[in-house]
């Protein structure tokens, strides 16, 4: 019970400390032009924005799109006859042209201005997804941990129809305090250990009809919160290749959490030279 008692005590302090930093960190935030105050707005109204490599128009788009394209050839081939086909998953952190993409100083004000603290780029994860007719993992409907509020840019690298599986997402207007299905939702992700609720108990909560899919062309790019929002990739009968760049405050609450990113946790591919 005393135990308990101290927990209480310390997370109550952790969370007080967090609201006087955002509030002493207004006056810092970076200005944004309007195009990139619109992301933010749907950021917070929604927990998500889809948006395309060209409408963002950033310097380093092409480079990006040929080092994820060379990488990717490199990529292993599933075993068709597991039954839970696990991604595979490469973290590419390092190498300069997905570190360039990743720093492009108006990305990174749109998530300053978001979060509302100093950020991290915690890194990036080059993902192929294969398909699977049963839901397990990043299937379930899900919300991500490292921290309190976070950012996670998606990439298509291939064109995302149903087939392929695509992002879904909840708008936040249905799941968000003090709408009763926030308590229900949570208590639902409590009982899972937070790994995640299949379609089946969603529907029992939400309506298949309020979730919003997020099919596109490759070069679509899904900027969302997966820690506010619930989400989860569709179940698909076709690959579905992908880049994940991932964002926090600095420091984020859950840093142990984050190491994924840039650790030896997945497999670190060659470097590919990519032809000029």
């Amino acid at each position: 019970m005393l135990k308990m008692l101290e927990d209480k005590i310390l997370a109550l302090k952790s969370e007080l400390g967090y609201r006087l930093a955002l509030w002493q960190y207004r006056k810092n935030l970076p200005a944004l032009a309007r195009r990139d105050r619109l992301i933010l707005d749907s950021l917070k109204k929604d927990g998500v924005y889809v948006t395309t490599l060209a409408e963002l128009g950033f310097p380093s788009n092409l480079e990006l799109l040929k080092a994820a394209n060379n990488q990717m050839s490199g990529m292993l081939v599933t075993d068709s006859d597991r039954t839970q086909k696990l991604p595979e998953i490469y973290t590419v952190t390092d190498l300069p042209e997905f570190a360039a993409w990743g720093t492009e100083k108006r990305l990174l004000h749109i998530v300053e201005n978001y979060i509302g603290l100093p950020v991290a780029f915690q890194g990036v994860h080059l993902r192929k997804d294969f398909p699977n007719q049963h839901q397990f993992g990043t299937l379930l409907w899900h919300k991500d941990s490292e921290d309190r509020k976070m950012v996670k840019v998606i990439i298509y690298l291939t064109d995302v129809e149903e087939k392929h599986g695509p992002f879904e997402y909840v708008p936040l207007s249905l799941t968000s305090f003090p709408a009763l299905n926030s308590y229900r939702i949570n208590y639902k992700l409590w009982q899972s250990g937070y790994l995640g609720i299949n379609d089946a108990q969603l529907k029992e909560i939400i309506p298949e009809s309020a979730w919003k899919s997020c099919p596109g062309p490759a070069g679509t790019v899904i900027i969302t919160d997966p820690r506010t929002t619930l989400h989860h990739g569709t179940l698909r009968s076709q690959e579905r290749s992908a880049l994940f760049f991932v964002y926090t405050a600095n420091p984020p609450k859950r840093p142990e959490l984050c190491t994924q990113y840039w650790d030896d946790t997945f497999a670190r591919p060659k470097v590919v030279k990519v032809p000029v």
